[in-house]
């Protein structure tokens, strides 16, 4: 049998001296080469030699903060007794919401192609008739001084011919702008002014009242906006001021519908209340809580208005309806037709205005779908 070799056992080594008692120095060890004498105190007015590597401590100068090494603390806040910089109060933190909003409203319209353009075509139209008294002059409405024959065909002089009397049709279309897009914003907005209140009260308030103003609105619903304000144009006098209210009378049921459904909505949630059982009266929810959240809708409703407030003016001017003592786009079409230009073939009489009232109602409608699909995107409206 193979016999199993044997580890040679550990050299136990040096035996331990005895342990060192107090006041005694360690034994110096015999394998270290000769080391350095016994460490000496530096005397009165000596600084201790700095260890290899280091360079001399330096104490920071006046003026200057201790760097905080890693593991400190960061130094504390003013005390309870310093004054702290006041924040931006009420009205500055309530612009910079405005402003955010706008910002965020501005980054979702340009996503609309079709809401840029119909906005590029607004302004470009709104800039023709703001500078109208430069380029054409009021002058050009003047029949005694009409500087072209009858009925004058496009040429260099007269791009678009000439009226029935001889004026620059390129001139009164311009001219006739700024009466068109004022009496379409002014019926617009008196339109969606009505809707809006009546739509508000009828939903905030229940019972009869409400019952009232629906049945009323129904009415208005069923009756041809149309033919009511013929009806008023015929029976007041012919002004500006009456198609306005001719329009704006005539075509706010719509509107008052979409707001009361809105403001039911609005009515149903916990905020409304919360408000109410902290003693807000009817005004104020109507106004702080309601009205802020159909703002949006109500923009919507006045920017797609103002294209049928446009073409419903042209159509009463016409009829003949509207004011004879100032130029619209309307007003030169029944003039047109006055004047025989559809049978005798006198097509720059017809196009230029027609043209000018499609691509305005156009461009608005353009823009309305646009500021509707942004202010309320569960609609997924994208153009």
């Amino acid at each position: 049998m193979r016999a199993e070799a044997t580890p040679p056992a550990a050299d136990p080594g040096p035996e331990p001296g005895p342990a060192a008692g107090p006041g005694t120095e360690p034994a110096a060890d015999p394998a270290a080469g000769p080391g350095p004498g016994p460490a000496t105190e530096p005397g009165p007015g000596t600084e201790p030699a700095a260890g290899p590597g280091t360079g001399p401590a330096t104490e920071p100068g006046p003026g200057t903060e201790p760097t905080a090494g890693p593991g400190t603390e960061p130094a504390a806040g003013p005390g309870p007794g310093t004054d702290a910089a006041p924040g931006p109060g009420p009205r500055a933190l309530a612009r910079q919401r405005r402003r955010r909003a706008a910002a965020r409203f501005w980054r979702a319209f340009r996503t609309h192609r079709s809401g840029l353009v119909g906005l590029a075509v607004l302004v470009l139209f709104a800039l023709v008739a703001l500078t109208a008294p430069l380029t054409v002059g009021s002058d050009v409405s003047s029949v005694t001084d009409a500087p072209g024959r009858p009925l004058q065909g496009p040429s260099g002089a007269f791009p678009l011919g000439a009226d029935r009397y001889g004026r620059n049709l390129l001139g009164l279309v311009v001219w006739g702008s700024r009466v068109s897009l004022l009496v379409g914003l002014l019926a617009a907005v008196l339109s969606v002014a009505i809707g809006a209140l009546v739509g508000i009260t009828a939903g905030h308030f229940r019972g009869a009242w409400a019952t009232v103003l629906m049945r009323v609105t129904d009415w208005f619903l069923v009756m041809p906006t149309l033919v009511l304000a013929i009806a008023l144009a015929t029976v007041l006098s012919r002004s500006l001021g009456t198609v306005v209210l001719a329009i704006g009378v005539t075509s706010w049921p719509t509107t008052a519908r979409l707001v009361r459904a809105q403001t039911l909505a609005v009515e149903s949630r916990p905020y409304i209340e919360r408000a109410r059982a902290l003693g807000g009266g009817h005004w104020h929810v109507m106004s702080r809580h309601v009205l802020p959240n159909v703002m949006p809708l109500v923009l919507a409703q006045t920017t797609l208005m103002v294209s049928t407030s446009i073409l419903s003016e042209a159509t009463l001017a016409f009829l003949g309806l509207g004011d004879p003592s100032v130029v619209s786009w309307g007003g030169l079409l029944q003039d047109a037709r006055e004047a025989g230009a559809v049978s005798s073939g006198d097509w720059w009489y017809l196009v230029p205005p027609g043209i000018a009232i499609a691509v305005v109602a156009l461009a608005f409608t353009l823009c309305g779908r646009a500021v509707e699909s942004v202010l309320n995107p569960r609609l997924g409206v994208k153009s």
